[in-house]
């Protein structure tokens, strides 16, 4: 198996938001901190990300206030994997189609990703800590760019 080039590794976490509107059109919800990870190589990138569900203040407090739906009881209230994907300049297989602003290659790129898959790395993560996750990571980014060729 080829060898791993020498990549970046970038941890971000993104702020909770409460964009809630009574405009349906404007109505963008909420969500909690997300904890995510980059792999940066040559080939492409690689993501990992988690929801904290670390809620803003005014927004725990009305998720605490509130009885738990009996079909999603931690639903607001517990880390959740939401992605393990990755962002490559080519697409990977026929059929593909690109995604527009994509910030890794300043401009479009082809992205594919799991949810399923990223519950597996979570559990490494809750496991092994970060080290866990960017060996996983490696596995992963070998599985995607170095064993499989792009298509045109």
């Amino acid at each position: 198996m080829k060898q791993v080039k020498a990549m970046k590794q970038v941890i971000e976490f993104r702020p909770a938001f409460d964009k809630r509107h009574k405009d349906p059109n404007k109505n963008h919800g909420i969500h909690g901190v997300e904890l995510a990870f980059y792999l940066i190589g040559d080939k492409g990138v690689i993501q990992f990300v988690v929801s904290t569900n670390w809620q803003l203040p005014h927004v725990q407090k009305e998720m605490d206030d509130r009885s738990p739906d009996p079909r999603f009881p931690y639903l607001h209230h517990k880390p959740m994997a939401m992605d393990l994907g990755y962002h490559s300049p080519r697409r990977m297989y026929e059929g593909q189609t690109p995604m527009d602003d994509c910030r890794f290659f300043g401009g479009k790129c082809y992205y594919d990703g799991s949810s399923e898959d990223a519950d597996d790395v979570f559990k490494v993560l809750c496991l092994e800590g970060h080290d866990g996750v960017w060996r996983e990571m490696k596995k992963y980014y070998k599985s995607r760019f170095l064993t499989r060729k792009a298509t045109k």
